[in-house]
Parts: structure tokens; C-alpha cells; sequence
């Protein structure tokens, strides 16, 4: 199914559909420029595991902010412990569609070396990992919530579409 999807995509053919996040609570740290984000996925037991997921730099627009997931991701455990890269078959295929372009590969591959170093140097948001693994949503906040009809009808263009 995934794969019917990216081919969608590389022929310009997707449309956003409106979801709603389930089972997790989700804590996102997103450089401006960088090709990837850390994010801790939260259960009702604490922290479940870090994510890095590798996507384009972020694009501020009238909705709030645009970026590109590129399908390849590390998967982290809670403690730092170790580590597993997520759905290069997948990255292999979307290299193939030219949905990611040779361009963005070198930028991704900059990336993963960025974050392992984070890692492995326990910096950015893994220096203070075991704080991140207390933190717990607040009830009280609002729900965030963004304009609607400007992102109806919206399409995903294959890169440089």
C-alpha cells in the first residue's frame, strides 16, 4: 500500500487528507534548516521510544509550517541504548521515483551522520534525555488548532515539481 502511494506521489496524483494523531503524544524538536527531526513518541507509561525522522527543512506558510517526510527514519530506544534504521527499502524506492532527488540524498545522508553524532555525543535533545523521559503533556493546554480552508484542496508535488 505504501508503495502505491509513493508512486502517487511521483506522478503528483496525492491529495492531504485530514487525520487525527492517535495512540501517542508526540514531542517534536525541528531544526530550521535541518533535514531531520527528533521526536519522542509518550504512552501512558512515559516515554516509548525516539524517532528521528528524515524530512526537508521546514517551510513557514500561511497554515503554520510545511516539510517533506523522505521515508527513511532512525528508531531510538527510550534509554539511548540502541538504535535501527526504519525503511531504507522504501527510501531505495522513493531514490528510484526521483522523488527524493540526488540533491536531497546527500543532504540525507549529511543528516543521518548529524544525528548519530547527536547521539553518540548524547547532544541537541538526547543531552538531557532522561529529563525528556519525565516530561508529560499538560491537560490544561489548549488544543493547538490551525486555519482549515486554506489547506483544503492542497496537493503533494514530487520534488522539483
Amino acid at each position: 500500500m505504501r508503495t502505491e502511494a509513493f508512486d502517487a506521489m511521483a506522478s503528483g496524483a496525492c491529495e492531504l487528507e485530514a487525520a487525527v494523531w492517535q495512540e501517542t503524544e508526540l514531542l517534536l524538536w525541528k531544526p530550521p534548516a535541518a533535514w531531520f527531526s527528533v521526536n519522542a513518541f509518550y504512552t501512558d507509561g512515559g516515554l516509548r521510544n525516539w524517532y528521528v525522522n528524515f524530512e526537508r527543512p521546514i517551510v513557514r506558510t500561511g497554515d503554520g509550517f510545511d516539510t517533506f517526510d523522505l521515508t527513511v527514519d532512525l528508531v531510538v530506544s527510550s534509554d539511548l541504548s540502541s538504535w535501527r534504521w526504519k525503511d531504507e527499502d522504501e527510501y531505495a524506492h522513493v531514490r528510484r521515483l526521483g522523488i527524493v532527488t540526488d540533491v536531497e540524498h546527500q543532504a540525507v545522508d549529511s543528516a543521518r551522520d548529524r544525528a548519530l553524532a547527536m547521539l553518540e555525543e548524547r547532544s541537541g535533545p538526547f543531552a538531557d534525555a532522561a529529563s525528556w523521559s519525565a516530561w508529560r503533556w499538560n491537560p490544561a493546554w489548549p488544543i493547538p488548532s490551525l486555519p482549515r480552508p486554506a489547506a483544503a484542496g492542497k496537493r503533494i508535488v514530487p520534488a522539483g515539481g
